[in-house]
């Protein structure tokens, strides 16, 4: 089959006036028209039945549209064979979907294997996404049973680049692990896309994932109908209408704090001292709180003063909570400071040293600043 010419377009993924109805009833999805940016990460956004994964799954055709057009590169998908473009994008799903009775190595190397590449060579590149994706060469020889859950997303999501696809579409991937987990995740998609850009469509029914993931936001209401299309950061500052202000949630502005440059946070020296100085009665400690760091100066938690000749061990330190990369956001900075013990935020440079701490109070300072210039600036806007 000839495919007709190839036109020029500066998104990825556009759709034109797309609905879909299952057996003549209320639609899934509603005459969507939206740009999907190349390179970038565009996240579906909505509660139960809205019909964000609809949407995503009528970009490879796995469900057909009622009516409209769905443009990729400039081209109409349905030019082209459903299997042929369902095995040129990649697709991790809720559930990892890995083949039980396959390897991890066979698992990744199956979209490869299916487009004619030889046997060596796609469990080579296999051997190569799982440093990619940050698991242990030791692990390409296991059964997905004998992995964890995250193991077996992480797995997924390699499988899904196995091929190379420009295009990445992901349904809800991370909603089956531990928030912990998760977050480990996102972070992990995050690194990939700065060393990647791919263009992809990401599913998930949480917003707090979507405005840490999305480059834009597509919310969809109930029906199927798009309710906003934006920027995280506009989403979280100005929603077009109740529905988005009600799903965005009351703690919008808390989430709005993700977008606000922490460079101004003033950073104070503070006490530490390595392990293996703990007993050296040379060392005196005049802080109520003392920062354990390695010899290499990164942070392994907290010592208080009345207990440090009882700590031997790093793990008996106690944990610091999250840690704040210096010019990171507010809400960083934030985070660092009130899960601390000590109710100092500690700060790192980029290759996870101490710099220093910051303090909760000084914090909430810039918040309330920022908060102050926002509504002065909504105020000039409306005016």
């Amino acid at each position: 089959m000839t495919h007709p010419e190839q036109v020029s377009s500066p998104y990825a993924i556009e759709f034109r006036n797309v609905s879909k109805s299952y057996d003549g009833g209320r639609p899934a999805v509603e005459n969507l028209t939206m740009d999907v940016e190349r390179g970038k990460i565009t996240v579906f956004v909505g509660p139960s039945g809205c019909g964000k994964t609809t949407s995503l799954r009528m970009i490879n055709r796995m469900v057909e549209p009622t009516s409209g057009q769905i443009l990729l590169d400039g081209r109409d998908v349905t030019g082209r064979k459903a299997s042929e473009l369902r095995r040129s994008m990649g697709y991790v799903m809720q559930s990892s979907g890995l083949l039980p009775h396959r390897t991890v190595l066979d698992n990744i190397a199956t979209v490869p294997r299916l487009n004619g590449v030889k046997k060596a060579e796609a469990r080579a590149r296999a051997r190569q996404l799982l440093e990619v994706v940050g698991l242990a060469p030791a692990l390409g020889n296991r059964y997905p049973a004998q992995l964890s859950g995250g193991q077996q997303q992480r797995v997924g999501v390699a499988r899904a680049l196995a091929a190379d696809p420009p295009v990445l579409l992901m349904d809800e991937p991370f909603s089956a692990v531990d928030p912990v987990v998760r977050a480990e995740l996102q972070e992990e998609l995050l690194r990939l896309q700065r060393d990647l850009a791919k263009t992809i469509v990401f599913v998930t029914h949480d917003i707090d994932e979507a405005t840490v993931l999305g480059d834009k936001v597509a919310v969809f209401a109930v029906g199927g109908r798009l309710a906003q299309f934006a920027a995280p950061e506009e989403l979280l500052r100005a929603p077009v209408d109740d529905f988005v202000a009600a799903f965005v949630g009351r703690d919008r502005g808390f989430r709005h704090l993700s977008f606000q440059d922490g460079k101004d946070i003033p950073v104070h020296p503070v006490e530490t001292i390595e392990l293996d100085r703990l007993d050296d009665p040379t060392v005196s400690v005049r802080s109520p709180w003392t920062l354990l760091v390695d010899a290499e100066g990164r942070p392994h938690g907290w010592v208080p003063r009345a207990t440090r000749s009882s700590i031997t061990s790093k793990a008996e330190a106690v944990p610091g909570g999250s840690l704040y990369t210096r010019g990171d956001t507010l809400r960083r900075a934030l985070d660092a400071a009130l899960s601390s013990p000590s109710g100092l935020g500690v700060t790192v440079d980029d290759d996870g040293r101490v710099l220093g701490v910051v303090q909760a109070a000084e914090v909430f300072e810039l918040i309330e600043a920022a908060r102050l210039d926002r509504g002065r600036a909504d105020h000039d806007t409306a005016v």
